[in-house]
């Protein structure tokens, strides 16, 4: 931690702030996240999707990162402004082009963590040239305060509201240690490495808030670090990206905790805390998205398998089970011949027997069910290794309501920047 005391690892500075912690002091309950994260994480890599899906997953959050990065800074972009400016879509006024330039310096520091790590005879540690290398990218061709120089470190006192940064005399000293520390938190079993590594990651990150090296751009220069470490330990791509997400969506909270750990002496362990809740839920999520595309997909799979046949009969079922299935809040029996053009040329010129006929038949199946006057698909039934309370179906009876169900979130594909 950063603190005006002795006790540091190594020789001090001037005036006795230094880099340490003390990882003992961090709770069981925080050791628990991290390995569940690790186990998400290794989840991630590892889970087949569609590369059509892979690609929209990855863009949709590289532009939640990218927005998020920036947005903290005071980018009043959103996220949908961002996607666009990635795909080369949104034009901006001149009066407003500085904010698309904040967002390109963010993809171009992206890009280089990208390179840093795909190249085998690069050094991808964390360095002070890497360092300052992030903060010239950010602050490339915008406007900055007299005596700010993009990729210098400073040479005059900064601060931020109450909070005061390292001497500028000292910033060289405590850059140095502060990359010499990181690396000594390895895990001790190669099987723990993305844990230690979303450890280091965040002490990096609030390590360079304390430290305020740089006349501005230390924000966004620390969250390009934190991204480093994550990415360059095996993290996937849309998980890295999840905490500059959180710490956005928290902006208040994230500012108030780092607030606090400063002027706690340096407690570090509720920034942790904040930052690993909030990955964690990200990548909750993340984790739930993934699952459902998976079960889409062996749903499919299983409907076809069930329908091999080629006759009309088994068509017509086939095709009114998959479009039930597009909709898992169900559907009012009243509206399924006009739910797609495929089940009205279905059903045109039969009777509502015959539609009555074929929702019975998949019933009995236990392919689909039926709450009041809504029908409902039931996918669930391939879950084979699911609880049995929670395959329990609601009792049919008139007036109830289907159970809400997960929505799958919309993806807008983007494109990341050359």
């Amino acid at each position: 931690m950063i603190m005006e005391e002795t006790g540091d690892i190594g020789a001090q500075s001037t005036r006795g702030w230094t880099v340490k912690a003390d990882l003992r002091l961090i709770p069981y309950t925080f050791w628990m996240q991290l390995g569940e994260v690790q186990a998400l994480c290794s989840r991630l890599c590892r889970v087949p999707l569609a590369p059509d899906t892979s690609k929209a997953l990855h863009r949709l959050y590289l532009a939640k990162g990218v927005a998020a990065t920036t947005a903290i800074e005071g980018n009043p972009l959103s996220e949908e402004e961002v996607r666009s400016y990635i795909d080369r879509t949104l034009k901006l006024p001149p009066s407003k082009e500085y904010l698309g330039r904040e967002v390109e310096n963010i993809l171009t520091g992206l890009n280089l963590i990208l390179q840093t790590i795909a190249e085998p005879d690069r050094d991808a540690d964390l360095t002070v040239p890497l360092i300052r290398d992030f903060n010239r990218i950010v602050l490339t061709d915008l406007e900055l305060n007299e005596g700010v120089v993009p990729g210098e470190l400073r040479t005059h006192a900064v601060g931020v509201g109450s909070y005061r940064g390292a001497p500028a005399e000292d910033c060289p000293y405590l850059l140095d240690r502060l990359c010499a520390w990181l690396p000594e938190i390895q895990a001790p079993q190669p099987d723990d490495k993305v844990a230690f590594a979303v450890l280091r990651a965040i002490l990096a990150h609030l390590y360079l808030a304390w430290i305020h090296p740089f006349g501005d751009g230390n924000g966004r220069t620390a969250r390009l670090v934190e991204l480093l470490i994550l990415l360059k330990s095996g993290v996937p791509s849309p998980a890295a990206h999840l905490l500059s997400n959180h710490y956005n969506l928290t902006r208040m909270r994230y500012t108030r905790e780092l607030d606090r750990a400063s002027k706690s002496g340096g407690d570090f362990v509720p920034f942790l805390g904040y930052a690993l809740q909030g990955l964690l839920d990200g990548l909750r999520e993340q984790m739930a998205y993934v699952t459902g595309q998976q079960l889409t997909v062996a749903w499919e799979h299983y409907v076809h398998e069930q329908f091999r046949g080629s006759g009309k009969t088994t068509v017509r079922q086939r095709d009114l089970l998959l479009e039930l299935s597009r909709h898992p809040e169900g559907v009012d029996s009243h509206e399924l011949r006009s739910l797609s053009v495929t089940l009205a040329l279905h059903y045109e010129g039969k009777t509502a027997k015959t539609l009555s006929r074929d929702l019975n038949k998949l019933k009995a199946r236990d392919l689909v069910r039926r709450v009041g006057h809504t029908w409902v698909a039931c996918p669930e039934i391939i879950l084979a290794f699911l609880p049995a309370q929670a395959l329990e179906r609601p009792v049919d009876q008139p007036g109830a309501a289907p159970p809400r169900p997960r929505r799958r979130a919309r993806l807008t594909p983007i494109q990341a920047a050359k």
